[in-house]
């Protein structure tokens, strides 16, 4: 009886073990534990995100376990593995750029792991489902302003994201389609890797490269709020240039109610992630995977909140 009892002690000791070496959550069986990355959080946009992520994944009744990547690709694929190994049920990622975290996500999906992509998307078809902006259209749309604002003619010049970001890829494909089109002239496109102190200083370069412009369109706030500032230190009336940034941060809103930003279009990350993580949670618990695999929302230029 001692013997028996003496095994029984160690299997209750030994099992759980096991179950934590393979990757087992450290949560009851019956809650939903989704993993969230975005590429930073010195981007307000995934502040944003962030929190009606947060939000909507309360409502659902699931866990959310969050990773800030710090722009660092690395550290993002890093941070998908750490989920796969706490044995999470999804994975909501807004990739760095459109290959980095192709690897990490495909070797989730292969242990069993619904992947969703918000906002960026990655090069590959394994993910359940892709829910962002159209940002494609976005960037029509911030031509199609400022061609407005313009009269169909004038210089612009456009500031790009992160180099290899499917968003930067995209709103710049949108913004010169549309640009094309008309007889504003852009006199220089360089990314600034959708951060306001590059913007600030791309902008400073190109103002001496380029001194007599009419319009600046950043495809993100981040980055037309630091060209805007370039434009004042360089004793610019910003007034009389027409601005466009993207993702309808707070800040944006404060610099258009100062009358130094035109306008912002609004790609409502909150809708993106409630989407996406109602579309991984229905599949985690009935396999149901969403009637469209890319859905995406029509972005709108905003000149108020």
């Amino acid at each position: 009886m001692r013997r028996i009892l003496l095994t029984v002690l160690v299997l209750m000791m030994v099992l759980p073990m096991i179950a934590f070496g393979a990757g087992r959550r450290e949560v009851a069986d019956d809650t939903i534990v989704i993993g969230m990355s975005v590429p930073g959080l010195q981007f307000p946009f995934f502040v944003t995100m962030k929190d009606e992520a947060e939000a909507a994944a309360a409502a659902l009744g699931v866990q959310l376990l969050f990773a800030d990547a710090q722009n660092d690709s690395a550290k993002q694929a890093a941070d998908v593995e750490s989920f796969i190994s706490r044995g999470v049920d999804a994975i909501l990622i807004s990739p760095m750029t459109v290959d980095a975290l192709v690897p990490a996500i495909e070797d989730a999906v292969s242990r069993g792991i619904a992947v969703a992509t918000v906002d960026r998307q990655a090069n590959t078809d394994e993910v359940l489902v892709h829910v962002g902006a159209d940002n494609v259209e976005g960037g029509r749309a911030a031509a199609r302003f400022i061609i407005d604002q313009l009269g169909g003619s004038g210089r612009v010049i456009q500031l790009e994201g992160t180099p290899g970001a499917s968003a930067a890829i995209d709103r710049k494909a949108g913004f010169d389609e549309v640009i094309a089109g008309s007889n504003i002239q852009v006199l220089a496109s360089q990314p600034a890797d959708f951060g306001r102190a590059q913007g600030q200083t791309v902008m400073e370069n190109l103002i001496q490269a380029h001194p007599d412009f009419d319009a600046v369109f950043g495809a993100n706030d981040e980055m037309i709020i630091g060209a805007i500032e370039a434009m004042r230190g360089a004793g610019l009336d910003v007034g009389s240039i027409v601005t466009v940034g993207f993702d309808a941060t707070p800040d944006a809103f404060a610099y258009i109610n100062d009358g130094l930003l035109d306008a912002t279009v609004d790609q409502f990350p909150g809708e993106q992630a409630s989407r996406a993580l109602q579309a991984l949670v229905d599949f985690v618990q009935d396999g149901r995977r969403p009637a469209q695999k890319v859905q995406l929302i029509s972005p709108l230029p905003v000149d108020s909140q």
